[in-house]
């Protein structure tokens, strides 16, 4: 596996990002790593996000994703976004569009990545798990799977302080950053709205959802699984997974496995995804 900090100027956002990418090599040997041969063409990626108090840097550095992914062939992009909850911000930069529209396309510009429905994949943790939610059912014709991670789904409506993480005028500021303050109930911030409206469409993402038992958000868990559950025929396909563990590396370390299973990838049978 090739393993790549890139750095480039982002025209929506007027600045300069980062991101990190995992890149399946072909290398006949790779000690300790037993890497699946890269494909020939394009690889399968996944779009991998961050919480509200990490970066682009986090995942990798916390978990053994770069491992996992080169038993599988898959591509990893891990973009920052900051404190955006992956939003086009009042006060702010148009984060959305970064990571909906010009990320994929910068990305697939300098690397082989594939841009098959069946081959992408988006997930994240904390704030990541709103963000890959929200921007999964917002573009089922882009994403095959959505993983979200000790979270619930967007409804549009300003942010409390949950689990007092945060003072309550660092998030009245943060509301205000993000929507303006205003209640987005009803658009493209609100996940149960769009995916109660999207659900008839011929192709859907299916969702893996996992949360913590002990995790500070578990009650919007499970009002999210509630929802999704109690939608005719499933459309979304979608999966709860509860496990002992709160809100923190040692859970998404142990549990991004799970998502990677949940994908289904063309792997040869004897070849173990383990943590």
């Amino acid at each position: 596996m090739a393993f790549m900090r890139v750095e480039f100027f982002s025209e929506v956002l007027h600045m300069a990002v980062a991101a990190e990418v995992v890149l399946p090599q072909a290398a006949k040997v790779e000690i300790g790593i037993n890497a699946k041969e890269a494909r020939d063409s394009k690889h399968p990626v996944l779009w991998l996000l961050h919480g509200a108090t990490d970066d682009h840097t986090t995942w990798a550095r916390r978990t053994s994703i770069e491992r996992y992914a080169s038993k599988m062939g898959l591509a990893v992009v891990m973009p920052g976004a900051h404190l955006s909850s992956y939003s086009n911000m009042a006060h702010g930069g148009a984060f959305y569009d970064y990571i909906t529209e010009e990320l994929p396309s910068v990305m697939r510009q300098f690397f082989p990545l594939s841009e098959k429905w069946e081959d992408n994949f988006i997930a994240g943790n904390s704030m990541g798990g709103f963000g890959s939610l929200k921007i999964g059912i917002n573009h089922p014709d882009r994403y095959s799977a959505i993983g979200c991670f000790s979270a619930g789904a967007s409804t549009g409506r300003p942010l409390g302080n949950r689990g007092g993480l945060f003072d309550d005028a660092s998030y009245r500021m943060r509301n205000v950053m993000l929507h303006g303050g205003k209640d987005l109930s009803g658009t493209l911030e609100d996940t149960y709205h769009m995916a109660e409206k999207n659900k008839n469409l011929p192709e859907l993402p299916r969702v893996f959802h996992s949360c913590g038992a002990d995790d500070f958000l578990v009650d919007e868990a499970h009002r999210m699984r509630d929802f999704f559950l109690s939608m005719e025929g499933n459309p979304y396909s979608y999966v709860y997974e509860e496990h002992p563990g709160v809100h923190g590396w040692e859970y998404w370390d142990t549990h991004i496995l799970d998502f990677l299973r949940f994908l289904n990838l063309d792997i040869p049978e004897d070849t173990e995804i383990t943590n």
